[in-house]
């Protein structure tokens, strides 16, 4: 049986994820994959990847 997670925390662990990962693969293969392993509705998804293209902006 599966837990369902409260967005702050499935959002969290989904960012901290894509950070670990961030440079073995594309932001946009991780944001794929860490909207299956979160369970991402499009807004969050939305979310990440704005803060993912906004950091890369300021590199």
């Amino acid at each position: 049986m599966s837990t369902i997670m409260p967005n702050e925390k499935k959002m969290r662990d989904a960012l901290e994820w894509m950070s670990i990962n961030r440079g073995k693969r594309s932001d946009s293969e991780l944001l794929k994959e860490a909207s299956f392993k979160f369970n991402l509705n499009p807004k969050e998804e939305e979310y990440l990847r704005r803060l993912f293209a906004k950091e890369q902006k300021e590199d």
